[in-house]
């Protein structure tokens, strides 16, 4: 526990020996224009991209599912269909 508390001390005092290396990334400290915004923009449009494509599966399933509900339902009530007969 005590190594614990050098390490986080150590890394304290490390941060604040130099400043520039904690300051915000250009994205966040507001340079919209660098690589690294437009970099950041897209891989955010990307995940955003899966899990919307993961939702519309999960939400056809679902409509898949009750769309068989309803029609074993619709088959219950009405009974199988007849067999034609041969004459």
């Amino acid at each position: 526990m005590k190594k614990l508390k050098t390490l986080a001390k150590a890394l304290v005092v490390a941060g604040f020996a130099s400043p520039a290396s904690v300051m915000a990334c250009a994205a966040c400290f507001g340079k919209s224009d660098s690589n690294m915004a437009r970099s950041l923009n897209a891989g955010i449009f990307s995940l955003m991209a899966v899990v919307g494509t993961v939702l519309f599966g999960a939400a056809t399933f679902f409509v898949f599912l009750s769309r068989k509900a309803a029609a074993t339902a619709r088959e219950e009530q009405t009974g199988p269909p007849s067999a034609p007969t041969q004459t």
